[in-house]
């Protein structure tokens, strides 16, 4: 192919206009039907083979699927939005009001349509096949990704490799970054419901206070993660909502929290778990009181591949300078993007989308978090740098 960023560049508008249209008309999970519609509308426009799997899931591929080699990689993109009022202003502003594609779901898809539109011109000269997976659900379990898995999406053919970039509004635009390993927690949903005895504030003894519990718990799980667990391995554990009571001199029948513990590795997971289960629940017995706990189970870790990894870090390099490429610590949230990796050898990474002022830069999730459209082209860039470099012939 001729220079990868010259392609890219002549095609940024096409880019621009995707991620606009995907952001004014954002969809939350499992319900992506008209990103889906216009995913395929792209698509048919560029001649692309695809199937739709999961009702609003799109899996295209682009070169020889016939190839004795089966020399097969794929790409996955997001493309779900949040439950948030977006507040940033822009004239291209989600039309639906209390939904947002406030996590770059759009600016995935919009680079991988791009993408798509390279692979596309230069058909015949890949040795192989590139799957583009458009994945619904990334922000509700169970998991687009494993549900689009348990449908065959990894199947005929099958991808020896698969990646997925993600927005990052701490990486100044050009640069990209990931880890060999561990990159992505895995998660859980905790839920606590306290039960005791309800009476007058002025007559304690006659009741059980279900808040005098959540209160210990609270206390305790400070530093429950510091005593159970090896230093040498992450782990959070975060209560962060705690609901009780109508008055102010009643004593309440029930108190309920809810947190989330995040770890690295599942069997720490699970260890933790099942210690802090029974903590609680002594703890509850203390006042004479019952402790009800209910655990959600969410995404696996990611853990990179360590070929993965290089082949990402190479062509980095290659297309944008050793400058351009870092290697990050691993982050606290999940991604069910770990389902992938889970099945092949996987590299999930993050792209900078920094915006240049501090007024208009704001994290993932935020009501004003509005991406450096800039990081387009270069995202796209990647994506076929990364697909020429395994299947050149």
């Amino acid at each position: 192919m001729k220079n990868i960023i010259e392609i890219t560049n002549e095609i940024n508008d096409k880019i621009v206009a995707h991620r606009r249209q995907i952001h004014s008309n954002p969809e939350l999970s499992f319900k992506e039907f008209e990103t889906c519609k216009y995913i395929c509308k792209v698509l048919d426009e560029l001649k692309i083979t695809y199937k739709i799997i999961c009702d609003t899931g799109i899996v295209a591929t682009i070169g020889n699927i016939n190839s004795k080699e089966n020399n097969c990689i794929a790409f996955r993109a997001d493309i779900d939005a949040l439950p948030i009022i977006e507040d940033t202003g822009l004239s291209y502003c989600s039309r639906d009001v209390g939904i947002m594609h406030g996590c770059g779901h759009d600016m995935h898809a919009a680079m991988l349509l791009g993408a798509a539109e390279i692979l596309k011109a230069n058909e015949e000269k890949l040795n192989g096949v590139v799957k583009l997976i458009f994945q619904p659900a990334e922000e509700a379990l169970p998991g687009g990704a494993k549900l689009m898995i348990e449908n065959g999406v990894l199947e005929n053919p099958k991808p020896k490799m698969i990646f997925a970039q993600h927005c990052d509004p701490n990486i100044e635009v050009g640069k990209f970054s990931t880890a060999d390993g561990a990159i992505m927690a895995a998660t859980c949903e905790i839920y606590w419901t306290i039960k005791g005895k309800g009476t007058h504030a002025a007559q304690p003894h006659q009741g059980n206070d279900p808040i005098a519990v959540a209160a210990n718990i609270i206390s305790f799980a400070q530093s429950f993660i510091n005593r159970y667990r090896n230093p040498l391995e992450p782990a959070v554990l975060s209560i962060c909502s705690i609901n009780a009571g109508t008055a102010n001199n009643i004593f309440p029948n029930e108190a309920k929290m809810s947190g989330t513990l995040r770890t690295f590795n599942e069997n720490t997971r699970n260890k933790l778990l099942e210690l802090l289960v029974d903590k609680c629940k002594k703890i509850a017995n203390l006042y004479d009181t019952e402790c009800d706990i209910e655990i959600v189970y969410g995404y696996p870790p990611v853990i990179n591949n360590s070929e993965a990894f290089e082949i990402v870090k190479t062509s980095t390099v290659k297309l944008f300078g050793e400058e351009n490429f870092s290697v990050c610590e691993p982050k606290m949230a999940a991604e069910d993007f770990a389902y992938f990796a889970n099945e092949i050898p996987a590299c999930f990474y993050f792209i900078g989308v920094k915006n240049a002022t501090a007024d208009i830069n704001y994290p993932l999730h935020s009501a004003k978090f509005n991406p450096n459209e800039n990081a387009l082209s270069i995202g796209t860039a990647l994506i076929v740098a990364i697909a020429e470099k395994i299947l050149q012939p």
